[in-house]
């Protein structure tokens, strides 16, 4: 089973245009889309559309339309009651692939809250395969929450993705608790290095920089390089996707989208430049799909996606 955690959720609701959008301008959409989001939950609908168990667990209160959302879905969860409901999330999608997005901050989780949600991690945790902490902190939460949660965890094999503050409070532990799985993008990658996320497109550069992340701990680095695919590097060897071709309709969950093809492969065994390549399937069919929408495993090709070995980086 797979365990996400996701303490700033949102409804992601998706406007799509049939005309590029202009500043100023009275636009009319063509459709409208609400749908649960955040990034754990994100992973979780992936998940759990590949016929694989997986728990939910966010903030939200009886009556939030979020968990009827989540129930509507069929997606199993964990709610702990807090002091608003979900925030809501705007994307503009154009037709040409363009996305735009707005988010809003999302409530503030009190002391007790963030104590109920890691109570509801630990309870769960002897049946947990991988917990995943994803997505941004809500106001007043503290930065280094997921540097708490990992060393709390301990045992417990763990996946991050994040960005920013509580990013970097986590590069700070990464000695002393240090995730199973990182899942950068490039200007993730970039912060977590302090290296120029324009020339983190090269994938050797890449592997180069995830590199020493798994020098300091991180078992496995899965970085995320938009069109250029996606590196994995591990203490074992480094390995480059490069994406499938596509008509791209929306970037809105890719990345969530290729951890949870990943996840899936390493639950299936498979060896690390497969997981690779069921990453970049996912996060390429989520890229093909309109809006927030996410991949089932029909929207997948992975015998399209070539894996090859970054053999200067292996030989280290």
């Amino acid at each position: 089973m797979i365990v996400t955690l996701t303490a700033n959720p949102s409804i992601d609701r998706t406007v799509s245009l049939p005309e590029p959008l202009r500043r100023g301008a009275v636009h009319r959409a063509e459709t409208v889309l609400s749908q649960p989001g955040g990034k754990g939950v994100n992973v979780s609908r992936v998940i759990a559309a590949a016929g694989v168990d997986t728990v939910a667990v966010l903030p939200g209160n009886d009556g939030d339309p979020l968990l009827r959302m989540l129930t509507d879905a069929a997606i199993d969860h964990r709610a702990v009651a807090c002091t608003a409901s979900a925030r809501t999330n705007l994307t503009v999608a154009e037709h040409d692939g363009t996305t735009t997005k707005i988010n809003e901050p999302g409530a503030a989780l009190s002391a007790e809250c963030l104590a109920a949600l890691a109570d509801q991690l630990d309870e769960l945790t002897a049946r947990a395969s991988w917990i995943v902490l994803s997505g941004s902190l809500p106001p007043a939460v503290p930065t280094d929450w997921y540097a708490y949660l990992l060393h709390r965890l301990r045992g417990t094999r763990i996946a991050v993705d994040t960005s920013d503050a509580p990013l970097l409070a986590l590069a700070a532990e990464l000695e002393s608790a240090a995730p199973q799985l990182l899942k950068p993008n490039a200007d993730e990658l970039a912060q977590l290095t302090r290296t120029d996320p324009a020339g983190l497109e090269d994938p050797v550069a890449a592997a180069r920089a995830a590199r020493t992340l798994v020098e300091r701990g991180v078992d496995a680095v899965l970085a995320t390089l938009g069109a250029a695919g996606a590196v994995l590097v591990t203490a074992d060897g480094a390995w480059h996707a490069a994406a499938p071709a596509i008509t791209p309709r929306s970037t809105v969950g890719a990345g969530d989208s290729a951890l949870a093809g990943y996840l899936l492969a390493d639950l299936a065994g498979l060896a690390a430049p497969d997981r690779l390549r069921r990453a970049v399937a996912y996060g390429s069919a989520a890229a093909a799909l309109p809006g927030t929408g996410l991949p089932s495993p029909h929207h997948t090709d992975p015998r399209a996606v070539a894996v090859t070995t970054l053999e200067a980086l292996h030989s280290r």
